[in-house]
């Protein structure tokens, strides 16, 4: 791998470079660099036309400001950190952010940090978040066990795969004492992407898309946990517009609502055809009360699969509504012919 340059490693600190140094920017990087007046401010130049500073007042006496490009990346160890007063002190400040962009930034970073601290078991957290003139882009990342071996120890599941389908569902946590198990659910909405990288398996949601992808794929970084989220900078999209899709009503604020990815529920090539399969299914189906079982990619399903998550769970648990959608031909008949008894 080539080194970066002294110009890359620039545009890891620039913006909170400027906001220290508007009045003597071309001296604090001489001396940072080492080089003469003259270099430094060919670098800044460089910065300058490339959009992450702005130049103001005289020419003798420039006064710089962040530009349209912003990027602050920091360590933290995780002992003690707090992620409100990190998002507040060190992050916030540097960014230019509507309104509802900076609801949406604020949630799913103090979110995904918090579960860093509290879930990880690691020692540091990695946390870079950038703008350009379009996308806000945040990037969270711990050294820790993985979300997906953790969630899958603490539950006892026999595949790391069905711990990433359970995270999808919502209402999971491992430590019911802190947490509610709404954060990633609610943040991977909020966001126009949301990646999670973890364990040798990437899942992916996005919201210009009609599936999440849950696929083995080596992370970028090479242990813990990592996230990825983006959104656009002129996006409508508000966190109270996300809540309000997974509530019942609007006086119950309760999250009664979810959707669930049918595709995730099939490890590799298997179909959904046993009982085993839809018991694995349904497990905490009842902490909601209504369920979408998206069947978006799933050709068919078998009589077995069908009659356990239709009929015998259905019956059981009638205070969960059950909503197919995005049926073959062959899901419908299966979902209607376990259905068909209750309705005689």
């Amino acid at each position: 791998m080539a080194k970066p340059s002294r110009f890359e490693d620039l545009l890891w600190t620039v913006t909170t470079d400027v906001a220290e140094h508007p009045r003597d920017l071309t001296r604090h990087y001489a001396d940072r660099l080492g080089v003469s007046r003259v270099a430094a401010n060919k670098y800044i130049q460089r910065l300058e036309r490339e959009g992450w500073i702005a130049r103001s007042g005289p020419s003798t006496h420039p006064v710089f400001s962040p530009g349209y490009k912003r990027k602050v990346a920091r360590r933290y160890p995780l002992s003690g950190l707090e992620e409100h007063v990190v998002w507040e002190k060190d992050f916030r400040p540097h960014f230019s952010l509507a309104r509802n962009i900076q609801s949406i930034a604020s949630h799913g970073f103090t979110e995904m940090v918090n579960n860093a601290i509290d879930h990880s078991a690691g020692k540091s957290v990695f946390i870079g978040t950038s703008q350009d003139e379009s996308t806000l882009r945040v990037i969270i990342s711990d050294d820790g066990v993985g979300i997906f071996a953790k969630i899958a120890a603490a539950l006892g599941l026999p595949d790391m795969r069905q711990a990433l389908f359970e995270l999808a569902k919502g209402k999971l946590t491992t430590d019911p004492g802190k947490h509610t198990g709404e954060g990633v659910f609610f943040t991977s909405r909020m966001f126009d992407a949301f990646e999670i990288s973890a364990n040798g398996l990437q899942f992916n949601h996005d919201a210009s898309s009609r599936h999440d992808w849950l696929q083995e794929a080596p992370g970028v970084f090479p242990n813990g946990t990592a996230v990825f989220m983006r959104i656009a900078l002129n996006s409508s999209r508000t966190t109270a517009e996300v809540y309000s899709q997974f509530t019942a009503a609007p006086e119950d604020y309760d999250f009664s609502k979810t959707i669930v990815p049918m595709r995730l529920a099939k490890f590799g090539d298997e179909q959904l055809v046993s009982r085993s399969q839809a018991k694995r299914l349904i497990a905490r189906f009842d902490r909601f009360r209504a369920v979408i079982l998206d069947f978006a990619d799933v050709q068919e399903i078998g009589q077995a699969f069908a009659d356990e998550l239709f009929r015998v769970y259905g019956d059981s648990h009638r205070a969960v509504e059950l909503l197919p959608q995005n049926m073959t031909e062959q899901v419908e008949k299966m979902w209607l012919r376990a259905v068909a008894p209750r309705s005689s």
